[in-house]
Parts: structure tokens; C-alpha cells; sequence
């Protein structure tokens, strides 16, 4: 399998990359295992900010409302209780709940392959055989980009994530620089277009291939 690929400064290069059939032909025969790890990554990334009071937690109700007989009234003990205006909420967040997934390694690194795959077979791969920006500004990495075709939504994918290439890129919104052993399910499938440098090719080729 081949893909595009580009020189560092843009232009194409004169041999193509080969991608690693372990990892770039790995189509699913559904994507059960794909949502799972989709799902998976956005509730461990879930925040647990929610959180209500009990008729415990709320201030005041501490004198019964009125007395137990006699009112022709129900019966009431505090007017903290649920059903009253004011009062506590039953069965609410407390903030304590644990949303996060567990996936296994095999099966989170399975559903990655398949992510590739699709993404190989849909043609949104680019590798550039290294990715050097001049003088680690983000106008010079905008053009750059720009001239291999890469201007909306891209997932970079770099063997190391340096200060210069995060400093070149972080103010460009439609890139998201990711180091290769860090790739994962979510980025893939929201990428219009996934660039991976050689090294990071090889990278992901020692993580998700065959002696995997």
C-alpha cells in the first residue's frame, strides 16, 4: 500500500511511502468496536461537575411544617423533603459518580487499525518525509500546510512532539499535532485529513503491527 507524500519543503516526493498492511488494512466487518472506542474516549474525558442537594444538604426544615393530626392536612416532617418547592432533590448527581470505560489494550489498539484503515481506503492519509518548520513560526507553517493540500481539520502525527513544532502550529485552528504512540480512535475519525511524518510511520508501525 502507498500514499501520497511530500518533501519537508511541500513538494512531491519522488518515492511514494509504503504503509504497513498490519495496520492500514485492517478493515472492519462492522464498527461495533470503533463506536465502543469513541464512546469509550469521550467519557473518560467526561468532567463530573454536576452535583445536587439532598433534603439533607438544603438549609432549613428543621421544625415540622405543622403538627402530625388534626389539620385535615398530609402528614409533613420537614420542608426540605422532595416534593415541596425548596426542598431537596431525590436520586440527583452528587458528584461522585464514576463515568469512565475500560477497554482493553488489544481491542482499544484493534479499533485504531480499523480507524486507520478507513481512513487508507478513503484516501485522507498524507506523509511527509519530515516536518521542519522555518523558523518555528505559525504564517510559515500555515503556508506549508496550505501547499500540500491541508487546510481544514488535519491531525498531525509526528514521531516527537516538540517545543518548536507545538509553537509553530498551536495557533492554527484546524490542526491538531498529536505524538504517534498518543493517536487514538476520536482524532482519527473527526480528521478531514491525517498527516504522519515517516518517523511517525514507523512509529506507529513498531505500536500497532504485526509483532503486536
Amino acid at each position: 500500500m502507498t500514499v501520497s507524500t511530500f518533501t519537508k519543503t511541500g513538494t512531491k516526493a519522488p518515492t511514494a511511502a509504503k504503509l504497513d498492511k498490519a495496520v492500514f488494512d485492517v478493515m472492519p466487518e462492522n464498527h461495533e468496536l470503533i463506536k465502543t472506542a469513541y464512546v469509550a474516549h469521550l467519557a473518560n474525558g467526561r468532567e463530573n461537575l454536576a452535583k445536587t442537594k439532598t433534603r439533607g444538604l438544603v438549609r432549613g426544615g428543621g421544625k415540622k411544617p405543622w403538627k402530625q393530626k388534626g389539620t385535615g392536612r398530609a402528614r409533613f416532617g420537614s420542608s426540605r423533603n422532595p416534593i415541596w418547592r425548596g426542598g431537596g432533590i431525590a436520586f440527583g448527581p452528587t458528584g461522585q459518580e464514576n463515568y469512565t470505560q475500560k477497554l482493553h489494550v488489544t481491542a482499544k489498539r484493534q479499533a485504531i487499525r480499523q480507524a486507520l484503515s478507513l481512513a487508507a481506503s478513503a484516501a485522507k492519509l498524507v506523509v511527509l518525509e519530515d516536518l521542519k518548520i522555518k523558523d518555528n513560526k505559525t504564517s510559515e507553517a500555515d503556508k506549508f500546510f496550505a501547499k500540500v493540500g491541508v487546510t481544514r481539520n488535519a491531525l498531525v502525527v509526528v514521531a516527537d512532539k516538540t517545543d518548536d513544532l507545538v509553537r509553530a502550529t498551536r495557533n492554527l485552528p484546524y490542526i491538531r499535532l498529536v505524538q504517534a504512540r498518543y493517536v487514538n480512535v476520536f482524532d482519527v475519525m473527526n480528521a478531514d485529513t491525517i498527516v504522519i511524518t515517516r518517523d511517525a510511520l514507523a512509529a506507529i508501525s513498531d505500536w500497532l503491527g504485526e509483532k503486536k
